[in-house]
């Protein structure tokens, strides 16, 4: 039956409108759709897909994707990563800005309020393979900057393959700490590609640069009372010349034996180095613990070559007792979210594989092994502000591992045009205006700091990183 005039207009349209719904929703892959999650009492109103994202070379990358609660059609896609590196970004849904956060015991998921998921579909990729569920044909999991950057872009390639119903909304690439490495990185990898709607970046609490993080340290140890006057007016003497410190390469040997003595006092064990002001709740910086089926290495405080190489040489030694050695984060109980991430039940729900030996927040395999063969990022960063993409970088303001002194540093250090001065910015807590941090407006480029947080900022203040996701997503001034 042919129907014509403004009726059969209509008629057309809607079913043209069924017709792209119905094509809308086989797209996404239906195998991977969760129906149900162990925990959650209420079933939420956003649909949500885990399985595997495949990369040449036998790698398969497990994902959770949460759709926007807004619009998901319209709404941007932003991909989250965790750092280490060989952290997962599940910890990043879980305990942080997830729509779902795990309770203490591992048995039970309660909604978020302040869940990035509220305005833009929200990614999670586990990477390199080797981190949470993802893994190798090969199991081999030494991998280096390079290679993390090509398969994270080949991941998404295969994501928007998966989902090309989103491969023309906004895409944005986020994440924190060894992330700092990774987003930029990719970021650059993606710029090249112009099927991927790649619009900005954004970093929170980064790793930048290993000289000036290490080198602001003291500084920040200083002002917050972790070195004493003394010691530190012996540093400067002897370390400082022009109104320049150089404490990281310093070439004089008082200056080296001062310095020495300064960073065993800012990384004094028992100080949480992921936020000054709260406790070390479970296992200090260093610790190696013996769980009778397993050992557990919990990172030796704020990363360097030296600790790195000599904990390295510790855990060949364990090896020889052929026992698993798993991965601890120092002064943070992760408990709760490798007990739920190791369900049956759960693994079943998100479709993944269960591997031997568990899910853990960070893989001891590729922390260890990783070759790090970036210092900084800066020509990263030079390269996509110079092509015009959005950076959006911000800080916890108590964080140790990833200061925001050496962050401002490195921001300074690209020699931007500064747009809109160092200045507070607010949100409205029952009635009254309170200050969140301070912020400062560069060319394509916005630096802030968030007050009170540390390391996880949406852990810490998830009212106030869900305001400044918003601000960063909408291009909104603060």
């Amino acid at each position: 039956m042919i129907v014509s005039g403004p009726k059969g207009a209509k008629m057309l349209f809607l079913l043209c409108t069924v017709l792209l719904v119905a094509l809308s929703i086989e797209a996404a892959p239906q195998k991977d759709q969760i129906n149900y999650l162990p925990g959650l009492e209420e079933k939420p109103s956003f649909l949500q897909y885990s399985g595997y994202l495949n990369v040449p070379g036998g790698k398969y990358f497990h994902y959770w994707f949460v759709e926007s609660q807004k619009d998901p059609s319209s709404s941007p896609v932003v991909l989250w990563l965790n750092g280490g590196p060989g952290c997962s970004s599940v910890d990043g849904f879980l305990a942080g800005h997830g729509p779902f956060l795990v309770q203490e015991g591992g048995n039970t998921l309660k909604s978020n309020p302040h869940s990035w998921n509220k305005i833009a579909n929200m990614l999670y990729l586990e990477t390199p393979a080797g981190v949470g569920y993802s893994y190798s044909d090969d199991k081999s999991y030494q991998i280096n900057d390079t290679q993390v950057a090509r398969d994270n872009y080949m991941a998404m390639k295969d994501f928007f393959r998966l989902f090309p119903e989103f491969s023309e909304n906004e895409f944005y690439i986020a994440g924190e700490s060894y992330g700092g490495f990774y987003v930029p990185n990719l970021a650059v990898e993606l710029s090249k590609d112009d099927s991927i709607n790649l619009k900005g970046i954004a970093i929170g609490n980064g790793l930048t640069d290993y000289e000036i993080n290490d080198n602001s340290l003291l500084y920040f140890a200083y002002y917050h009372g972790l070195i004493d006057t003394k010691l530190w007016s012996e540093l400067q003497a002897a370390c400082c010349k022009d109104n320049k410190c150089e404490f990281v390469k310093a070439k004089d040997q008082t200056c080296k034996v001062k310095t020495i003595l300064a960073y065993s006092q800012a990384r004094a064990i028992g100080l949480n180095s992921y936020n000054l002001y709260k406790k070390c709740e479970h296992g200090k910086p260093g610790e190696i613990r013996d769980l009778g089926d397993h050992f557990v290495v919990y990172i030796p405080g704020i990363y360097s070559t030296k600790v790195h190489s000599n904990f390295r040489t510790k855990l060949q030694r364990l090896s020889k007792l052929k026992k698993p050695i798993k991965l601890g984060v120092p002064c943070l109980d992760d408990t709760s979210i490798n007990t739920y991430m190791n369900k049956l039940e759960v693994q079943k729900a998100l479709h993944v594989h269960h591997l031997e030996p568990g899910w853990d927040v960070c893989s001891a395999d590729v922390f260890w092994t990783f070759i790090r063969e970036l210092r900084n990022v800066r020509a990263q960063y030079l390269e996509l502000l110079n092509k015009g993409y959005r950076i959006f970088v911000y800080s916890g303001d108590s964080d140790m591992a990833c200061n925001f002194l050496g962050i401002e540093w490195f921001v300074h250090s690209l020699e931007r045009e500064l747009q809109v001065p160092y200045n507070a910015w607010r949100y409205d807590e029952e009635g009254h205006s309170q200050i969140a941090g301070f912020v400062k407006q560069y060319a394509n480029l916005t630096l802030l700091t968030v007050k009170g947080a540390g390391h996880m900022v949406a852990t810490d203040k998830p009212k106030e990183a869900l305001i400044l996701f918003h601000k960063f997503i909408n291009n909104e001034p603060f």
